[in-house]
């Protein structure tokens, strides 16, 4: 554990926060010092939640620990009980409460409450978020769900969604309608909108789709091995990915495959001529590792995007994506040191980045097109509108979602490029407000030189004129030539950087 600005995964019992959100009939009592509550704010604000989260804390303060404060975690658990009257109670202990070894689970054992108790032992110093969630979604299964009788028709799981979830609200309805377009019947899903009485009854599905293995795979393997249950393997996020998950859904169940895409346009739209003057753009996605591997191969496959480099910050994708990596023909990055991934992609240079909010604040940083791919996200990625990831639907919204990104920066680079026009200069004010445009008064000051850049051993400063001619480069190279002109110049000892040095830099660095 380290202290940073930016976090891309709480601790684990976060992750047990994001599953008991998710389900409905489920209490979480967290031992938990007075503070850990900022964990609310995450559902109640990011994901515009209408109520607070089904958790109890303890809520113990310093002076607390000098006496037992076993008694605190019993009284908040026995008031949670009588309070909330839940079908069933999840306990653990915050990454600061598991210092003290008060044993949740075993107090929990001794209150005799007439409903189950399960507890959670989640390593708060070793894993983080992704982990919490996946272990706590396993638990459950284990303590809740038993072998049954199939249903008379096919039916599944769809498993994997939680609270705080990337688009899970949507993506939910969408894998509902493939399946439903084959005949295939939804048993439950689970963890989200999923009541313990439901997980009961998860033995009864013949296969489990397993919509994000972050969260959910390890109780997939769980219920293949102990239920009999196939899980699918492959993530609907994409048109190829989702004609693949068709393909497996069918094999599985032994029955032809259909796919209802009469609501597809997202390859029309790549290819239109639109489109065409971004093939080619280089790409730079991060992320957690389901969402990165999908979105390559959109990138790559479907969008003509060259993918330039990839990487995650959830090592249990580690090997997975590192794989993935190499048929890509570049170096995963796994790392969730934000700053890491900021030298990456200053390294790189992409002309667009796929990825989270942190990538979303580098690229504004660094003058680089973001679209945001996956968790975490903030509060504008939890819209009121319809818009998964997976499916039909799914291809149609990530199209857009890239595109706009790259559309509207090449605009501010035509306004760019016409800022000395009677209609477009600075002053005139946006011209479909229609009205006569002032005319351009004449220039009595130099435009102000650029502040000095120190490269190296020599303090380099850009002429007005140098500075000028550099922003007449399209947006999405300006900073990867503004740089090598730095270097050029840098490594010759020229301070002052000229139109003529901006050039010779180009020439050099063309060869």
């Amino acid at each position: 554990m380290k202290l940073t600005v930016w976090t891309y995964e709480g601790p684990p019992h976060v992750g047990a926060m994001r599953v008991a959100t998710g389900m409905t009939g489920l209490h979480y009592v967290l031992h938990a010092p007075q503070g850990d509550t900022y964990a609310d704010l995450l559902f109640t604000m990011i994901e515009r939640r209408n109520h607070r989260p089904p958790v109890t804390y303890t809520t113990f303060q310093a002076r607390d620990l000098g006496a037992d404060t076993a008694y605190l975690f019993k009284d908040a658990a026995t008031a949670a009980y009588e309070r909330f009257k839940p079908e069933a109670m999840i306990v653990g202990a915050s990454c600061t409460a598991e210092l003290i070894q008060d044993d949740p689970g075993g107090l929990a054992e001794t209150l005799g409450l007439p409903i189950p108790a399960i507890p959670l032992e989640l390593p708060s110093y070793q894993r983080k978020e992704n982990f919490g969630a996946d272990e706590t979604f396993f638990q459950i299964v284990r303590a809740l769900a038993k072998p049954m009788e199939k249903t008379a028709r096919v039916t599944a799981n769809l498993i994997g969604p939680t609270g705080l979830g990337f688009r899970h609200r949507d993506d939910i309805v969408e894998v509902t309608g493939l399946l439903m377009d084959m005949g295939i019947e939804v048993n439950v899903v689970a963890p989200m909108p999923a009541s313990p009485s439901d997980i009961a009854k998860m033995g009864q599905a013949h296969f489990n789709v397993l919509m994000y293995p972050e969260t959910a795979e390890t109780a997939a393997r769980y219920m293949e091995r102990e239920f009999g249950q196939p899980y699918t393997k492959i993530v609907p996020i994409g048109v190829g990915a989702t004609r693949d998950f068709v393909q497996e859904v069918a094999q599985i169940c032994g029955i032809e495959p259909k796919l209802d895409d009469s609501r597809l346009r997202m390859p029309w739209y790549s290819a239109s001529v639109d489109s065409t003057y971004l093939t080619g753009k280089r790409v730079f996605l991060f992320g957690d590792g389901t969402h990165v591997a999908a979105c390559a191969r959109i990138a790559r496959d479907e969008m003509g995007f060259e993918v330039v480099g990839m990487g995650c910050y959830n090592r249990e994708q580690a090997r997975m994506l590192r794989g993935l990596a190499k048929d890509y023909g570049v170096e995963a990055l796994i790392t969730d040191d934000y700053l890491e991934v900021e030298r990456r992609i200053e390294e790189l240079a992409p002309e667009m980045i796929l990825g989270t909010q942190m990538e979303r604040h580098i690229g504004k940083r660094l003058g680089i097109p973001c679209a945001v791919i996956s968790a975490p996200v903030h509060v504008q990625d939890f819209p009121a509108r319809y818009s998964p990831q997976m499916g039909i639907e799914g291809a149609n919204v990530i199209f857009d979602t890239w595109v706009h990104p790259l559309v509207m920066g090449l605009e501010e680079h035509l306004l760019t490029m016409f800022r000395e026009d009677f209609e477009f200069y600075d002053e005139a004010g946006p011209s479909h407000h229609g009205g006569k445009a002032t005319p351009r008064a004449p220039e009595t000051e130099p435009v102000a030189a650029e502040p000095q850049v120190n490269i190296g051993p020599v303090e380099i400063v850009w002429l007005p004129a140098a500075e000028k001619e550099l922003k007449k480069i399209p947006f999405f190279v300006r900073g990867k030539a503004k740089r090598n002109t730095e270097t050029f110049a840098s490594e010759r000892g020229v301070q002052e950087i000229s139109v003529d040095t901006l050039y010779e830099a180009k020439a050099h660095y063309a060869r």
